[in-house]
């Protein structure tokens, strides 16, 4: 790629938006009242509002390495903290994809240097849910269950924080699970019920 062309492209992308709208750029710039924070993989070929449909301003947008909630990483606390507590969203996405790089490299054998306290993560993911995967003989299905549990995983880790627990008492915000389907295009709905997984991890995790 020829990193000049993306100044040329941004040109043509701002005229196409004032073409439509010319205060545009004035009203994207008065603040933003995202409804969802969206919490996904940083893959290149996985794109958070081109998935979505959405536009600049409607959603929150935090990407990682296999899209990861762990406690001890201040970003994604920090990001969780602001998006809830001071942006108010009332949804909270944690999207996988299937296919997922992180989690492949994850379950090698192999020593991936600076990488390796990250994808522990993910391990840990795989050891919680241990028998099921192994009774999977395909290994593609195989790492793509595993892109499913760790969405359901990733859920719960956000689910474990005080700002969520607060909002879900305070404003019924809600938790959801999808997957990013690679090779269709289309997002699947998890459909975790996060209402279930609250009550249960709450004699535990319960801050408030």
């Amino acid at each position: 790629m020829n990193i000049e062309q993306i100044f040329t492209n941004n040109q043509q992308w701002v005229q196409e938006k004032l073409k439509t709208n010319q205060d545009y750029f004035d009203n994207l710039s008065k603040g933003q009242s995202p409804e969802i924070l969206y919490i996904g993989c940083s893959d290149s070929r996985v794109t958070a509002e081109d998935l979505m449909g959405v536009q600049p301003g409607d959603a929150f947008v935090h990407r990682n390495i296999a899209n990861m909630v762990p406690n001890t990483d201040l970003s994604a606390m920090s990001v969780i903290n602001y998006a809830v507590s001071h942006l108010k969203v009332n949804h909270i996405v944690v999207c996988g994809h299937y296919y997922c790089g992180g989690v492949k490299a994850a379950m090698q054998s192999a020593d991936l240097g600076i990488l390796n306290p990250w994808l522990r993560n993910i391990r840990d993911v795989y050891r919680l849910h241990q028998d099921e995967l192994d009774a999977i003989q395909d290994t593609d299905k195989r790492y793509n269950r595993l892109v499913e549990l760790n969405v359901q995983e990733q859920c719960v880790n956000v689910l474990k924080t005080a700002d969520v627990q607060r909002a879900y008492r305070d404003r019924r915000l809600s938790v959801h699970g999808w997957v990013f389907d690679i090779r269709s295009g289309k997002l699947i709905d998890l459909k975790i019920d996060f209402t279930k997984i609250l009550e249960g991890i709450m004699k535990i995790y319960h801050l408030d």
